[in-house]
């Protein structure tokens, strides 16, 4: 009886070992890329004026997902900010992420992914990752990647790419968001 108790009970351990690495796996999926990063003030809306004497605009909340950028499940990529949201059918935000523009940029509108692709070699020569196309712009794809040694350099100006680089974390998260047919939005 006790060796049938000791196997049952190392049974019960392994499995509630395994369901704690499942959730810190999940949990570390979807941690904010920088936890040292301080808040940052909202708008108010009591108006004020600026040192010249004019209104003063809002400050806007950098992480907050675009107002121009639809409704309903989506990517969103706003050029300005050099960064992605990833929204869901409610319209808020499940992950936001900085990321490094490609030389040739798609203009401001909505799209869908069309392709995907697990591993392949940029137009850089860099080897990418997760790779979610959704545009063509100067006869360029443009499609979000991660490179796979985590690396997200400045593009060479003088070569027309269209890979929009992201950490290797936020290319997991938004290889899982981005299905083909998902709506991608671009905002200036």
């Amino acid at each position: 009886m006790a060796r049938s108790s000791s196997g049952f009970v190392a049974g019960l351990t392994a499995a509630a070992v395994a369901a704690v690495c499942f959730l810190a796996y999940q949990a570390s999926a979807n941690v904010p890329a920088d936890l040292s990063a301080k808040p940052r003030a909202t708008a108010t809306a009591t108006p004020s004026t600026s040192p010249s004497g004019g209104p003063k605009q809002p400050v806007r909340d950098p992480l907050a997902v675009p107002a121009d950028s639809g409704t309903g499940e989506r990517v969103v990529y706003g050029l300005a900010d050099r960064r992605v949201w990833l929204v869901n059918g409610a319209g808020k935000a499940t992950r936001t992420f900085a990321v490094m523009p490609s030389t040739v940029s798609p203009p401001p509108g909505a799209y869908a992914v069309t392709s995907r692709s697990g591993t392949v070699r940029g137009s850089d020569g860099a080897q990418i990752e997760h790779v979610v196309r959704f545009a063509t712009a100067q006869d360029v794809a443009i499609g979000f990647s991660a490179a796979v040694d985590g690396s997200m350099p400045e593009p060479d100006p003088t070569r027309k790419t269209g890979g929009v680089r992201m950490k290797r974390a936020d290319g997991n998260a938004l290889w899982s968001f981005a299905v083909i047919g998902t709506k991608v939005v671009v905002v200036s």
